[in-house]
């Protein structure tokens, strides 16, 4: 992914668009985050007119002339939608064809076919993991969630003990891993390797869903003992088709963008050799634009072709996919203004003094900044690109895989805690029949599971590569 915030703007983000002092720039900062919580939480407004608003209070409050806040904020945006807009957009098209042509279904009963009794948690979170990457976590809930529900009553298994597991692999894919949209958006802030971060958020992903899927599953069952809900066991997606596509091919397709992405990186590093034709043929494929397209078009004939998908109805299927990302394109684009709005101001140079004068490793202080807007905000694609855009400056002079590991310390905050003021909170809490504060003994203390553990690993890889 390339620095656009960086290189694509360096002409009009050379000097700071105010002049202001540490002091006025931290009020300015803390101001402009408190409007954007006070508009999402207090009058319930929609992250894209909040942020929006937000970062024009910001260049006020920074004492920034009001053109040329708006000139921040909407080159910011564009710069953003340009880097990682199509890529939301593919990312979406795919897991619409995961889901309706019964490929996510073939993988879940394949699976679920070969395991039985303790391996079951086990079996739930390798199936999220897998379903979770190129599809949103909403999708991936409610997609999967009945899945959950009959499993648990069928196979009379406490709720917890296999909802945690899903959840988990879900929201550990969300939050670390591209495609996703958090992660996207924080490797074109701060200037990541795609490929690098990729490899490293598996790294990561692998033993945190671990801890908070299958482990922490056991103790949240003794906490919360609940049945399954019945009327929220809702019809699966392939129950209206008369065939669907295979498991391998499924399984193929969904793994063949992140495959594509690992191989660029390990030519990278290999070859390392721009002019070199593997290299630059890598390059090319393994570009996050051309794996997610390429998924895509293989996705017609692996997935669709097979569930008995003709042209028209596969238009339509596309179309459909893309209808309900024009809110997260608009959230994540008006994100990347505020981003660049605080770059504008001079916050990124706040912040790499304050980090010097106060001694606090960059990775952490990248941590514990997307943890305060997550829990103020309820968002996790908020906090990821305030902080992204916060932290930006310190990846100057760090190395590839430091930089990739910033990306990963935002992503594990973004989850810190889920509570009532996040959309997730209530989705699950409504699909498992529980109290609020069942939920937060479950959910809110899962998530919080992922936060501290991928962010301790993270700091532990820091140390060692």
């Amino acid at each position: 992914m390339t620095r656009l915030s960086v290189e694509m703007l360096a002409a009009d983000t050379v000097e700071p668009i105010t002049s202001a002092g540490h002091a006025q720039l931290g009020i300015a900062v803390l101001a402009g985050i408190a409007v954007i919580v006070l508009l999402i939480t207090r009058f319930k407004l929609h992250a894209f007119l909040a942020l929006t608003i937000g970062s024009l209070a910001l260049g006020a409050f920074a004492g920034a002339p009001l053109d040329k806040a708006i000139a921040s904020f909407t080159t910011g945006l564009g710069a953003t939608v340009a880097g990682v807009g199509v890529l939301i957009a593919l990312g979406a098209i795919l897991g619409k064809m995961l889901a309706d042509s019964g490929g996510a279904d073939q993988i879940v009963d394949t699976i679920l076919a070969k395991a039985g009794g303790r391996s079951m948690p086990w079996a739930m979170v390798l199936i999220a993991s897998v379903i979770g990457l190129p599809l949103f976590f909403e999708v991936g809930v409610v997609l999967l969630i009945p899945v959950v529900l009959m499993v648990a009553k069928r196979g009379n298994y406490s709720l917890m003990r296999i909802g945690i597991p899903a959840l988990a692999g879900l929201s550990v894919m969300h939050g670390l891993v591209p495609p996703h949209p958090g992660p996207l958006v924080a490797i074109d802030a701060v200037g990541a390797n795609l490929g690098v971060t990729l490899a490293l958020g598996v790294l990561v992903a692998i033993p945190t869903v671990v801890v908070a899927g299958p482990l922490f599953s056991r103790v949240a069952a003794r906490w919360v003992d609940v049945p399954a809900p019945d009327r929220m066991i809702a019809q699966r997606p392939s129950e209206d088709l008369e065939k669907r596509p295979g498991f391998g091919a499924t399984l193929a397709t969904i793994l063949l963008p992140v495959v594509l992405m690992l191989s660029k990186a390990l030519v990278d590093i290999v070859v390392d050799d721009p002019e070199h034709t593997v290299q630059r043929v890598f390059d090319v494929v393994g570009s996050p634009l051309i794996a997610l397209l390429t998924a895509v078009l293989v996705g017609i004939f692996t997935l669709l072709r097979p569930a008995g998908f003709a042209k028209d109805r596969i238009s339509g299927l596309v179309e459909k996919g893309l209808a309900p990302i024009a809110g997260i394109l608009l959230i994540v684009g008006a994100g990347g203004g505020f981003k660049q709005t605080l770059i504008d101001c001079g916050v990124g140079q706040m912040v790499l003094d304050i980090s010097k004068d106060w001694s606090i490793p960059a990775l952490l202080l990248a941590w514990l900044i997307a943890v305060t807007i997550r829990l103020a905000t309820g968002s996790a694609t908020v906090a990821t690109i305030s902080a992204a855009g916060l932290v930006a400056p310190l990846a100057a002079d760090m190395s590839t895989t430091h930089t990739a590991l910033l990306v990963l310390a935002i992503g594990a905050g973004s989850l810190f805690f889920s509570h009532v003021n996040d959309a997730g909170f209530w989705l699950v809490k409504e699909y498992f029949g529980l109290t609020v504060g069942q939920n937060i003994k479950t959910w809110s203390v899962m998530e919080t599971i992922i936060s501290v553990v991928a962010g301790g690993l993270v700091l532990l890889l820091s140390l060692v590569i």
